[in-house]
């Protein structure tokens, strides 16, 4: 029953210092992903996308300039592309 116990309680250590290594190295990539430009300009992008489509004001654009004081703005959704 001793040898059991012992066995069982090697089993636990073992598994959890492999368990431990397994965390760190994928706590390593993440924070790598994380910390990555594109990633975070994928991210920019994401959140500017959402905020534009939650906005309930139209994202407005200069189409032309009357002169130096005045410029004519249209919603970005009523432009001709």
């Amino acid at each position: 029953m001793m040898g059991l116990l012992v066995g069982v309680a090697a089993g636990y250590v073992l598994g959890t210092r492999a368990g431990r290594a397994r965390y760190e190295q994928l706590s390593k990539a993440a924070k790598a992903v994380a910390a990555s430009p594109v990633t975070k300009k994928a991210i920019e992008v994401g959140r500017q996308k959402l905020a534009d489509s939650l906005s309930p004001q139209p994202k407005l654009e200069p189409m032309k300039p009357i002169d130096e004081t005045t410029t004519i703005m249209i919603p970005r959704d009523q432009l001709k592309k």
